[in-house]
């Protein structure tokens, strides 16, 4: 009897602990904030970046020479994928440093959430702070590790609010500069390697202009199933990415952000081997570096998603080999007419079916 008595003074005792520690959570503390404070967000991923600046005369340098790259592989890129509208033209190659890539995304990433952030504000309480300490270093983490790999980057400005501001175009020179070491790769050849992917990006935007408000459309509808999740805590899980609906939603445009990568794969592969003396050394070199992760990386790959995106991105890349082998550029360049002519996911497998859809009818 008197064990049970025990037992259950203890579980009372506990139980008691345990509704103040939620009280203590939920409570309100006055005022309200948002779930991401973007300044610990900064320092978190900064800190786990090596060798995060390069001097800006060395950034300087870099771009220019960029820019010379670019003005020679215009005119061959142009001739292979299509025209320009008359009066577009593309943007200017940047050189950034590890910092530079990392305060670009923040202000990408910013422009797309402040507003749902701040249309979402909830009351200030321990378990919303608790919430919100993890969401920042889930995306600094997220930052920093993707921060020391990329090599380049284009930066359409999707939901930049009028005036849009400029589009970008960069490589990340620290990124460039230590992959080309460590593979022995010829230095000018791999820039203009990954220029001709980058400008490929930026051609797709530019002289497509139905392109822009379709992703801005897509990416408007994940932001507001995010603002309309009330709780806090299903605020924090959807800022941390894990809501089967927004999966849902991203699902709708994994096709057209297949083909845009898998596009830009094949331009640069084409022109490459035809413009570049050491091409075939790069994409031995791609292969090994995409094969070659540790089982760290291969598990953080897995944890995050990443590798399912490499994967629809993969299947974009063989469904525009598949098309330009068979049909040629014309027929491949019919994805590029609406929406309506991009390929559905199921048909990223079936590129023949897309062909019989799209453009044999």
């Amino acid at each position: 009897m008197r064990r049970s008595v025990g037992r259950a003074a203890v579980y009372g005792a506990l139980l008691g602990l345990a509704t103040a520690a939620v009280v203590q959570a939920v409570r309100p503390r006055g005022g309200t904030t948002v779930l991401v404070d973007w300044e610990q967000v900064r320092r978190a991923a900064r800190a786990r970046l090596e060798t995060p600046s390069l001097a800006r005369s060395e950034l300087a340098a870099a771009a220019r020479g960029y820019g010379l790259m670019a003005a020679e592989l215009q005119k061959p890129l142009l001739g292979f994928v299509g025209g320009l509208p008359k009066g577009v033209s593309l943007p200017q190659f940047e050189a950034l440093d590890r910092v530079g890539w990392l305060d670009l995304n923040l202000g990408i990433l910013r422009r797309a959430i402040d507003p749902a952030l701040e249309a979402g504000r909830v009351p200030n309480s321990l378990l919303v702070e608790v919430g919100r300490n993890g969401v920042d270093h889930y995306v600094a983490f997220m930052l920093a590790f993707i921060g020391l790999r990329v090599l380049g980057q284009y930066d359409p400005q999707l939901l930049g609010t009028e005036p849009l501001g400029a589009e970008g175009l960069y490589l990340i020179e620290t990124n460039v500069e230590e992959w080309g070491r460590r593979a022995d790769l010829p230095a000018q050849d791999l820039r203009r390697w990954l220029i001709l992917h980058e400008m490929t990006h930026a051609w797709q935007f530019a002289a497509h202009p139905w392109l822009r408000p379709h992703l801005e459309g897509s990416m408007r509808v994940l932001l507001d199933s995010v603002r309309k999740n009330g709780a806090p805590v299903a605020r924090i899980a959807a800022f941390a990415g894990v809501l089967p609906a927004q999966w849902r939603v991203m699902r709708q445009v994994q096709g057209t952000m297949s083909v845009i990568e898998g596009y830009s794969n094949l331009v640069m592969n084409e022109l490459g081997g035809k413009l570049l003396p050491g091409f075939a050394r790069l994409e031995q070199a791609y292969r090994e570096r995409s094969s070659g992760k540790s089982p760290l990386e291969v598990l953080i790959w897995k944890l995050t998603g990443l590798d399912l995106k490499l994967q629809q991105y993969q299947r974009g890349e063989a469904f525009c080999r598949a098309i330009f082998d068979q049909h040629g550029m014309k027929a491949l360049n019919a994805v590029w007419s609406s929406e309506a002519h991009m390929p559905r996911l199921e048909e990223l497998a079936h590129p023949d079916a897309w062909y019989r859809r799209v453009v044999q009818v």
